[in-house]
């Protein structure tokens, strides 16, 4: 194995160069467990953890490591390491973090391909598809949609779903496979480039792990039993994890996602929704809310069957949620620079006391 097979690339190795680093070794985070983390290299994993200077001068989670990153690291004592920086990523997959309000949580960085795993039976929802696709598209991810589950249904019940997803998804990639039967993976693996990163998308018992470990040939991950009353597996995937498969491409397993909170993604929403936002530009005023307004473009387009009336919905759901985002991280910097300002005349305070 080779940095290349890792993933790296002529633009991370300038940066070495041009950071001075050549001194550390250079690995991939292929897991984090609070502020721990497995460093891997061609020959070898670390157990790392983060210089203290770093840890201290991070001023947001993005400044420290997440699955998928490129790091700079120092080796000690039986393949410990402390980690020193941090490599320029390509692209950041991010949402809302859960029930932290105006905050959000790094999925992983440096990804290529985003493979959104939904299966056909109870689970199909094409709502979260399009949450999925927002994320993938404001990341710069290539989006890649995987119906898992295909021997639930019969075949003219899948080509309904195929239909309903390309009537509101356009030109985006759909692949079929089933566990079961181990139908659709020679499709799913001819997708899959030596050096390309590939990241797992989908809510709980979806077969994400099970897909993993059919690409692999090989027992990666484990699986859950599936229920026989609502035909899911047990979610069992508890952690971000990096692999490396034996056909040269790199997968992410993620935990099921029971929601997809939608952080700042304006350019997600703007590829996601192109066909909305293209009848946006004929409405009749300019600061058109969308949602009442005569001389509207789009409702027009809703109501004559133009713009699916699904899809306009969830649009407007998740924009309410993306500009709930944005005022809620406009409040956290408010509370922190209050807050920052009052410690500062505390300190004053008790200098003049000294005095």
């Amino acid at each position: 194995m080779t940095l290349q097979d890792l993933g790296y690339s002529n633009l991370l190795e300038q940066f070495k160069i041009e950071q001075n680093l050549d001194s550390l070794e250079i690995g991939r985070v292929i897991s984090e467990h609070k502020e721990r983390y497995v460093v891997k290299t061609p020959k070898t994993e670390f157990d790392a953890e983060l210089l203290g200077n770093l840890r201290f001068t991070a001023e947001s989670r993005y400044d420290l490591p997440a699955v998928g990153d490129w790091v700079a690291f120092s080796e000690y004592d039986n393949n410990k390491a402390i980690i020193h920086a941090v490599y320029p990523r390509i692209s950041i997959m991010e949402r809302q973090a859960v029930g932290k309000k105006g905050q959000i949580q790094i999925i992983a960085t440096n990804i290529d391909f985003g493979l959104i795993v939904q299966a056909v039976d109870r689970d199909f929802n094409i709502n979260r598809l399009e949450r999925y696709l927002t994320i993938c598209n404001a990341s710069k991810v290539e989006p890649i949609i995987v119906l898992s589950k295909i021997d639930l249904l019969g075949e003219s019940d899948l080509e309904n779903i195929i239909h309903q997803i390309k009537q509101r998804i356009k030109d985006v990639t759909i692949l079929t496979v089933s566990n079961q039967i181990a139908e659709g993976y020679d499709n799913l693996n001819q997708i899959i480039k030596k050096g390309k990163t590939y990241c797992l998308l989908g809510s709980s018992g979806v077969g994400k792990s099970t897909l993993l470990n059919s690409i692999s040939g090989k027992s990666l991950m484990k699986t859950g039993h599936i229920s026989t009353s609502v035909n899911k597996g047990r979610h069992v995937t508890s952690h971000r994890e990096l692999v490396v498969m034996e056909n040269g491409g790199i997968l992410i397993d993620n935990p099921g996602m029971r929601e997809v909170g939608i952080s700042d993604l304006s350019d997600g929403l703007e590829i996601t929704f192109e066909t909305i936002l293209e009848y946006t530009q004929n409405c009749k005023f300019k600061d058109c809310t969308h949602t009442q307004e005569k001389g509207c473009a789009v409702l027009e387009a809703v109501e004559n069957g133009n713009i699916d009336s699904n899809s306009y919905a969830n649009f407007q759901k998740i924009e309410r949620e993306k500009l709930h985002f944005e005022s809620s991280v406009l409040e956290k910097k408010k509370k922190d620079k209050s807050f920052g300002k009052l410690v500062k005349q505390v300190k004053k305070q008790r200098k003049q006391n000294k005095y």
